[in-house]
C-alpha cells in the first residue's frame, strides 16, 4: 500500500484527508508538527508528502528542503493559504512538486497525487546514462536517441516518450497517463495530442509507420513498446 505522509497542524484537516486517502486505498502518516513529520518520514519512508506551509516549530518549507534532501525521489505537494502566490513560488524553490490552494477539492488533490506518483515512478532511472531496448538506445545525460548507433532527431516530448517507453517495455499506458508523465497535471488541451505526438514519433523510429512493430496501440487502453 502506497504511504502518503500528511502534516497539518489543524486535525480537522488532518482527519479529512485521512479519511478521503484511505477512501482511495493510501495508507496516511499523521504528523501535526514539521519535526514529528520529519521523524516519521525517516521511520515510514513515504511515496508522497503533503506539507502545510503554516506549521508549528519548523515551517513547511524547512520540511520540504529536508524531506528532499533525504529522499529525493518523494512527491511533495504544499498546502497554501488562498492568494498567496508567494507560499506557492516558495514552496517550488524549496523543491515542492506541486501545490493546493486551501479550501481545495479532495478528488482534486487525489488525482493531482496519483499523477505525482506516476511522474515519480518514471524519474526514479533517470540516474542511468543510458537505456536500451533492441537497437534502439537513450543518452540520458544528452537526451539523445539513437537506432542502430545513428542519432534519430526527436522533440523534447517526443524524448519523454520514447524513454518512458523504453524503461517500461511490455508496459500498457493510457493516454491519460502519457499525459500527465509528459505534458503534466495541468495540461491545458486536448488529449489527443498524445495520438499525434506518437504518430510523429512512429514516423521516425518504425520501418513501417502504418504497421508498428515497436509502439503497439492498445485499443481502448492507449500505448506500449513491445518487449524486444
Amino acid at each position: 500500500m502506497i504511504k502518503i505522509l500528511v502534516v497539518e497542524d489543524e486535525s480537522s484537516i488532518r482527519g479529512f484527508l485521512k479519511i478521503n486517502f484511505k477512501r482511495n486505498n493510501f495508507s496516511v502518516i499523521e504528523a501535526e508538527t514539521g519535526e514529528e513529520g520529519i521523524r516519521k518520514a525517516k521511520i515510514e519512508k513515504p511515496s508522497i508528502a503533503i506539507l502545510d506551509v503554516m506549521l508549528p516549530g519548523i515551517d513547511g518549507y524547512k520540511v520540504c528542503e529536508m524531506l528532499r534532501k533525504e529522499f529525493p525521489n518523494i512527491g511533495i505537494i504544499m498546502l497554501t493559504a488562498k492568494g498567496q502566490d508567494m507560499d506557492k513560488i516558495m514552496g517550488l524553490e524549496f523543491g515542492a512538486d506541486d501545490y493546493m490552494v486551501k479550501p481545495f477539492n479532495p478528488s482534486e488533490l487525489i488525482l493531482r497525487v496519483k499523477a505525482l506518483l506516476r511522474r515519480v515512478e518514471f524519474s526514479k532511472n533517470d540516474d542511468k546514462d543510458t537505456v536500451s531496448s533492441g537497437p534502439f538506445i537513450i543518452d540520458t545525460y544528452a537526451q539523445k536517441l539513437y537506432k542502430n548507433n545513428e542519432e534519430i532527431d526527436v522533440t523534447p516530448k517526443e524524448y519523454l516518450l520514447m524513454k518512458i517507453f523504453i524503461e517500461n517495455e511490455g508496459k500498457a499506458f493510457s493516454r491519460d497517463e502519457l499525459l500527465d508523465i509528459v505534458w503534466g497535471y495541468d495540461f491545458v488541451g486536448d488529449s489527443k495530442i498524445v495520438d499525434v505526438n506518437i504518430r510523429r514519433l512512429r514516423a521516425k523510429v518504425e520501418e513501417n509507420p502504418s504497421n508498428p512493430i515497436y509502439i503497439e496501440t492498445i485499443w481502448g487502453r492507449g500505448y506500449r513498446w513491445k518487449k524486444l
